[in-house]
């Protein structure tokens, strides 16, 4: 996807959830879900924000970073038949390595 984002904003494809099997039973997403958080790696990272002093606050994340956010966070944006969230930088809890 082609953009340019504004303030704090992250746009985020959301890797999909892989199929777990207990004993040949497969477990529906409700019943593996029970952290309620998501992961996913970041495509566009918007130039941050200003705080009330107009001084910038620099974002902490980098395109291609792998993050952890809670998973009713955000805004899902459809494009081309794939998936993607926009959130917040507040909203990622954490940057895998």
């Amino acid at each position: 996807m082609q953009a340019k984002l504004l303030s704090d904003n992250i746009l985020i494809k959301v890797e999909e959830a892989q199929e777990v099997k207990v004993n040949g039973i497969i477990l529906s997403d409700s019943a593996q879900d029970n952290q309620q958080l998501q992961e996913g790696k970041v495509l566009l990272v918007g130039p941050g924000k200003m705080n009330s002093e107009g001084k910038d606050l620099p974002m902490h994340l980098q395109v291609g970073d792998i993050v952890v956010f809670e998973k009713y966070t955000g805004r899902e944006i459809k494009e081309n038949n794939e998936k993607y969230t926009l959130v917040k930088q507040e909203s990622v809890l954490m940057i895998k390595l």
